[in-house]
């Protein structure tokens, strides 16, 4: 089993690679309304056919909502998770072909940006707080076209052609693709020096973390977005997206979330984790049906 696996996983990423680079085709030259429509009922189709995800999906909206809906109503919620997870990365896969902020205002309503020019101009740097809810990938999308020139952290795919194509369109319009957990010193620069940083923190990854509640549960968060703005003094602005029932993806910039210091920075670190870690709930709640609950958010806990 140990030798077919890797062979297995080629195949997988390959098909999935290939998938995606359809997608992108098919994106450029298709009505917008009608891609949602096929990439919604490709979701959905994944739903039943993907059973590992299917099966955390369910089992993630119980822990989280089990004591006040029914299994029944989980279910819908769960196979609408799939449905807007399709319509989202068409959306995302149409915005690859994006470079005026005019184009991208046709698809996408943007509100309380005057919350992100506020913190703008303390010139203290800035910290755009968001979540793997709707099409996320916007939000940096949307910082590159108003010239912002942000510095974009994410986590390294597992497979190198996937990654190389995430990384691409993020740089092409400006933005700089920095891996998380890597070059820390730059991203410091660029904050004190007043630019801007996007990082999400809703998510177990193998970095720095902390545990904090999230949805009511024990969760594993990074610290990074924490650590950054007690050592840069950066503001921390919180920005969300979600597609609405009329196909209108709602950008929304959320006043600064303050930040505590003490001069403890271990406690205040842990304060500000979970304080970052409730708005960026909040960002969810807009639409809990399109966030990622395939993830396995409660994975690592407590000991």
């Amino acid at each position: 089993m140990s030798k077919k696996r890797p062979i297995f996983k080629k195949i997988k990423y390959y098909l999935l690679y290939r998938l995606v680079k359809a997608l992108l085709f098919f994106c450029s030259i298709t009505p917008r309304r009608l891609m949602l429509s096929n990439c919604g009922f490709l979701g959905k189709m994944a739903y039943y056919l993907v059973g590992d995800a299917r099966k955390k999906t369910l089992r993630h909206l119980q822990l989280v909502y089990g004591g006040s809906i029914s299994e029944k109503e989980i279910e819908k919620m769960a196979k609408r998770v799939f449905v807007m997870i399709g319509k989202n990365a068409a959306d995302i896969f149409r915005s690859v072909n994006m470079f005026e902020i005019k184009d991208f205002k046709k698809v996408v309503q943007i509100s309380g940006q005057e919350h992100l020019e506020e913190a703008l101009r303390a010139q203290q740097g800035v910290i755009v707080l968001t979540a793997h809810v709707g099409a996320f990938e916007l939000v940096g999308t949307y910082l590159a076209l108003m010239d912002y020139k942000p510095q974009i952290i994410g986590t390294q795919q597992k497979d190198p052609r996937l990654n190389q194509l995430m990384m691409e369109n993020r740089r092409r319009r400006g933005a700089e693709a920095i891996e998380r957990g890597k070059d820390t010193l730059k991203v410091v620069r660029n904050l004190k020096s007043g630019g801007v940083v996007a990082m999400l923190i809703d998510q177990d990854t193998k970095v720095k973390s902390v545990f904090v509640d999230f949805m009511g549960i024990p969760a594993s968060t990074p610290i990074g977005a924490a650590l950054f703005a007690l050592r840069t003094g950066a503001k921390v602005v919180p920005v969300g997206i979600h597609l609405d029932e009329n196909h209108v993806q709602q950008l929304r910039v959320y006043p600064e979330v303050s930040i505590l210091d003490t001069g403890n920075e271990q406690e205040d670190i842990l304060v500000n984790t979970q304080t970052l870690s409730k708005a960026t709930e909040r960002l969810i709640e807009a639409d809990p049906t399109q966030w990622v609950w395939m993830h396995e958010r409660w994975k690592t806990q407590p000991a």
